[in-house]
């Protein structure tokens, strides 16, 4: 697939169309720091660099930059400690566990900071390849588990949904991310500053060429 068409005509259809001036404030900050050496908040240090990997792999350089180029790593790190709701973070906290853990158990490593990519690749489409019929029951699955810890109640994950939920989650933080940086909002998107021309109704390829905008509405809870 063409990555620079996929972008162009990304539009709402992921879940994570783009953002709140909270979070374009918080992909703006990250974008200032990228020649600073980067100190995880929500993770540890080897879990950032897995991090850094991992969404190198979602988004990969290609005749555009890598999601790391455009600091997407630093957004997930920042939105995770800053944005996410506590039950959502031990969430996606618990799933990285678990797929950390099964990482190093395949690779034969001895801890995260020692993974590369080869090794992160494979756990990555493992948790990413199921049905639709077995995604809905994931879903499901984590649904009830999130209610029940809402309840107090002593509750576990599967290990595969577990890691499904993290690798699930960061994909779609990664893609939010990588469409919400300044790069792709100017240079692949459709990018109109603002105050801009107002025209009350048109159709797409009139108006943009076919692209999506980058400035849109987040859907994000």
């Amino acid at each position: 697939m063409d990555r620079r068409k996929a972008l162009k005509n990304m539009g709402l259809s992921l879940g994570y169309a783009v953002a709140t001036p909270t979070l374009i404030s918080l992909m703006q900050s990250c974008q200032e720091e990228k020649a600073m050496v980067w100190t995880p908040d929500f993770f540890s240090v080897g879990e950032g660099a897995a991090i850094t990997k991992l969404v190198d792999i979602i988004l990969p350089k290609t005749d555009t930059p890598a999601a790391s180029e455009v600091q997407v790593h630093l957004f997930i790190d920042r939105l995770a400690n800053e944005v996410m709701e506590p039950e959502k973070q031990d969430l996606f906290k618990l799933g990285m566990s678990r797929f950390m853990e099964e990482a190093v158990r395949v690779s034969g490593k001895d801890k995260i900071e020692d993974l590369k990519t080869e090794d992160l690749e494979p756990v990555l489409a493992e948790a990413l390849r199921n049905t639709k019929e077995e995604e809905v029951q994931m879903f499901e699955s984590i649904t009830n588990y999130q209610e029940a810890v809402s309840q107090g109640k002593a509750v576990t994950l599967d290990d595969n949904i577990a890691r499904f939920s993290f690798a699930n989650n960061l994909r779609g933080l990664t893609i939010w991310g990588y469409s919400t940086s300044e790069y792709i909002g100017e240079e692949v998107l459709a990018y109109l500053p603002v105050p801009g021309q107002y025209v009350a109704c048109d159709d797409v390829e009139t108006l943009t060429g076919g692209k999506a905008w980058s400035i849109g509405i987040s859907n994000y809870e």
